[in-house]
């Protein structure tokens, strides 16, 4: 039976902590797929979903004591409406009660108790419920957000129809339980720590490899199929627009870049990291970097976020909203200066692979990974790095067994972001890159910079990719020009795809910065990850020239 209240007076606003199911009960009451899944902090926006004649607003976890920026916002929500559908973990559910019951007393609605396939299904459990819903005069209905039954989802319905007054006086009678997950590898003190790491890279090297691996087949035949077009735009009379097309820069030649290398990346990245949310298994090995993090000024959750970045540095940028005020700020510096996208990474290995030296990939990894933790060591505020700051996570997640509508809805999410935040940005600097190499002004920029890099060992050849990878990662590429190739060495190689890489963020990313902060910080974030970036590069250029030079005397001693 429809409700008869405005679409205003009937929004129904969902809160609970992190990883309680909301986003799966929203979906099953609303007949929408759920936007995030069993990976905490992955709600990171208040989402509006209307279906069955609900109007439902589902808001990111709350996470107790925690400044996040998503906490805020599901509070502001809570103040805005209402009605309110609260879920409690049944695992914990003692503690989600304590803890959140002061939050909406004084609300209508009703309580959804999740997980209920955890807690024992005797009588007892029964008894408690039953007796909470006499004490209280609420609805309490326990439930398995995962499968939903037809009756458990006409009972939150019908109750939702006659919500009932949160009141200050009532006490629950304790349940005295608490369930927790089994123990894994990740848990071991020893060991954790390297299972987790492993773990959290893996995605990234399977994404790459087999992306590279289709990017090697499907890049002849993309260009084949377009080279027919590109013949018939090189008859345009008129060079501007006939450079934006076809150019150096155009659309048809940086294009076939895009979606034979970047997407594939892309959407295998979002498969793998997608299969990890839903299982739990991101949050096991959140907990399990934590200690290695914290002296740098970061937790593991933030790391996690840092490691999405790999497949786009857009959806990690906006993923930071869940992460703690004193920290998001370091995150997103971390994700711009480290984080190397599908662009950047793509790229870097093109040129590696053009110069028949497949295995820089190695010390490459190794030297962005040890500046990265450096500088993210210097830039973090000293209450990010005390001893005090624990990771806010009260418990380990269940593991689950991952769904593939879950999946697929997490890809989704992150392509969405790739296509509607990346995709356009990439076109305009495509078409502002063709006019500055009509207009001459990249060759000059380019002379202008020659004698800087003599600063790193560089030859002049440097100076036309390294302007144009501050401008997309993919300008990386030039790198692989054979005349390019043929005046630079395997040390000179690493430098200048080092410096090109993490000078400056992409302009996607900090324009996204900009977005997210303001672009006062995004201006002072890209000039101290230019300068940490100059004095890296110079250390491992002249420090890479000097240990070869001695171990070359040592192995061929001078006369």
């Amino acid at each position: 039976m429809p409700l008869l209240t405005s679409p205003a007076q009937r929004s129904i606003v969902v809160i609970g902590k992190e990883n309680t199911g909301k986003s799966q009960l929203v979906a099953s009451l609303t007949g929408c797929l759920p936007y995030s899944i069993n990976f905490r902090g992955s709600t990171i926006a208040c989402d509006t979903y209307v279906g069955g004649g609900l109007t439902v607003v589902d808001t990111p976890g709350i996470l107790y004591r925690s400044d996040r920026v998503t906490t805020q916002a599901a509070l502001a929500q809570l103040e805005a409406h209402d009605t309110v559908l609260l879920v409690i973990k049944a695992t914990h559910i003692d503690e989600d009660l304590a803890d959140l019951w002061p939050l909406v007393v004084g609300k209508r609605g009703i309580v959804v108790i999740t997980f209920w396939d955890k807690a024992s299904q005797a009588g007892f459990t029964q008894q408690i419920v039953q007796c909470w819903d006499q004490t209280s005069n609420l609805t309490f209905i326990p439930v398995d957000a995962r499968h939903l039954t037809s009756a458990q989802h006409h009972d939150i319905r019908a109750a939702l129809q006659e919500p009932t007054i949160f009141s200050p006086e009532w006490q629950p009678i304790p349940t005295g339980w608490r369930i927790e997950p089994r123990p894994t590898v990740l848990e071991h003190p020893q060991f954790g720590w390297l299972v987790a790491i492993s773990l959290l890279l893996l995605p990234t090297l399977l994404a790459v490899g087999v992306a590279n691996s289709f990017a090697a087949v499907a890049d002849p035949l993309m260009q084949m199929l377009i080279q027919p077009l590109v013949d018939i735009l090189a008859n345009i009379p008129l060079s501007l627009p006939r450079e934006m097309l076809i150019g150096r820069y155009g659309l048809l030649t940086m294009g076939p870049l895009l979606w034979v290398w970047a997407v594939p990346t892309v959407i295998l990245y979002a498969l793998c990291l997608g299969t990890y949310k839903a299982s739990g298994l991101v949050e096991r090995i959140t907990v399990a970097l934590h200690p290695l993090l914290r002296p740098l000024g970061l937790s593991g959750r933030d790391l996690v976020r840092v490691v999405m970045g790999f497949g786009c540095n857009v959806p990690a940028v906006i993923s930071t909203r869940a992460c703690s005020s004193c920290a998001r700020k370091t995150c997103m510096s971390a994700i711009a200066f480290g984080s190397a996208c599908s662009y950047q990474f793509g790229a870097t290995l093109a040129v590696f692979s053009a110069a028949h030296r497949p295995s820089l990939v190695i010390p490459y990894l190794g030297y962005l990974t040890v500046t990265t933790l450096i500088y993210t060591r210097l830039i973090a505020p000293k209450s990010a790095r005390s001893r005090h700051n624990r990771l806010m996570i009260e418990h380990r997640t269940f593991l689950e067994r991952p769904r593939w509508a879950t999946i697929w809805r997490e890809t989704q999410g992150t392509l969405h972001q790739f296509f509607t935040s990346a995709i356009p940005i990439f076109v305009a600097i495509t078409l502002i890159a063709s006019l500055l190499d009509e207009l001459s002004l990249l060759t000059a920029a380019a002379s202008i910079i020659h004698p800087l890099m003599q600063i790193f060992r560089l030859p002049a050849e440097a100076a036309l990719p390294m302007i144009l990878a501050s401008i997309r990662k993919d300008g990386l590429l030039l790198f692989a020009e054979p005349e390019t190739l043929s005046a630079l060495t395997p040390l000179q190689i690493l430098t200048g795809v080092y410096l090109a890489g993490v000078l400056l963020p992409c302009l996607v990313t900090a324009l996204t910065i900009a977005r997210e902060q303001s672009l006062r910080f995004a201006l002072a974030l890209m000039g101290r990850q230019a300068i940490m970036a100059t004095c890296f590069s110079l250390i491992l250029a002249w420090g890479g020239y000097w240990c070869s030079s001695a171990l070359a005397n040592v192995v061929f001693p001078l006369p």
